[in-house]
């Protein structure tokens, strides 16, 4: 069944005016598909529309098989709630191995490989003899699961997961994604030194959240700065992370050949750390896509 962000229909109406009445709000939402509302403004209005003639009875019958057809698989109407296969969840089945597992699954899915030239991913760990791990995002916890999010079970940052694999040299490049003044200095020694560098960048909730929109689609502050003079004096592939939820401009990096990949992994959740070096060093193949076009600043 297909259901709507809380008080979308709501919206379309009182704040958006796409239409003239509460009923044609209605009507044109289930006509486009929608089955059910996060709120009450269906509830309130869609018998209305029906009265109205804006919406046939059998469109709302639709609907509503489409609802109930869920909670038929889920065993609502199978007796006592306790005796289903659900029933019995408690305690035990929190940070289940199973759970945990599936967690890593998700993040690893949900990444995007956006660049990728020849020799530089995926890192092979036993050529790699230590590992320049840079950026504000690198060393994360709570930035990695966004915002309507659970009580994680345990976090493995960027740096947590690369670490469990070659030996790392970390430097966060700036205080904070706003990345108001860049340690250039310090992020351009650990480049030189390493045989190859992985830069963590991108975004965090105070920089987009809900009722919280971007200004523009650069990287934040100085984070284009420290990327571009990292990738200068780097000896090795450059591998770019964009931890966001939504897209940038990076076309400098695209176009510049010092930067052999660039990841996107969005928000990748508790075993986010883990998923990017599986991506890293070729445990896993990144065959994510895009859920979002990503335009230039200049559009």
């Amino acid at each position: 069944y297909i259901v709507s962000d809380c008080d979308s229909v709501d919206v379309l109406y009182n704040s958006q005016h796409y239409t003239k009445t509460p009923e044609e709000a209605a009507a044109k939402s289930i006509l486009a598909g929608l089955d059910l509302n996060c709120g009450s403004f269906l509830g309130k209005h869609t018998e209305a529309a029906v009265k109205a003639g804006l919406v046939n009875e059998s469109a709302i019958d639709h609907a509503i098989s489409n609802n109930f057809a869920t909670l038929m698989r889920l065993g609502f109407f199978d007796g006592h709630p306790s005796k289903q296969p659900y029933g019995q969840l408690g305690p035990k089945d929190v940070c289940t191995q199973a759970n945990q597992d599936l967690a890593l699954d998700a993040a690893r899915q949900g990444i995007v490989l956006l660049k990728n030239t020849a020799g530089s991913l995926p890192l092979s760990p036993t050529a790699i003899k230590n590992l320049a791990v840079i950026g504000p995002n690198a060393n994360v916890t709570k930035t990695m699961i966004g915002n309507y999010e659970g009580t994680p079970c345990k976090y493995t940052t960027p740096l947590q997961g690369l670490a469990a694999v070659v030996a790392t040299i970390y430097q966060a490049g700036c205080s904070n994604v706003q990345c108001g003044t860049a340690q250039v200095d310090d992020a351009k020694k650990a480049a030189a030194s390493a045989d190859a560098t992985v830069l963590v960048m991108g975004a965090d909730q105070s920089i987009e959240a809900e009722s919280h929109d971007r200004l523009d689609l650069l990287l934040p502050g100085q984070q284009q700065l420290l990327i571009t003079e990292v990738a200068k004096v780097a000896k090795g592939p450059v591998i770019l992370i964009i931890m966001s939820g939504g897209g940038f401009d990076i076309s400098f990096a695209k176009n510049d050949p010092k930067i052999t990949s660039i990841l996107w992994v969005g928000y990748p959740g508790q075993a986010g750390g883990a998923a990017i070096a599986d991506v890293c060093f070729g445990r896993y193949n990144p065959s994510g896509r895009l859920p979002m076009t990503w335009y230039p600043q200049s559009y």
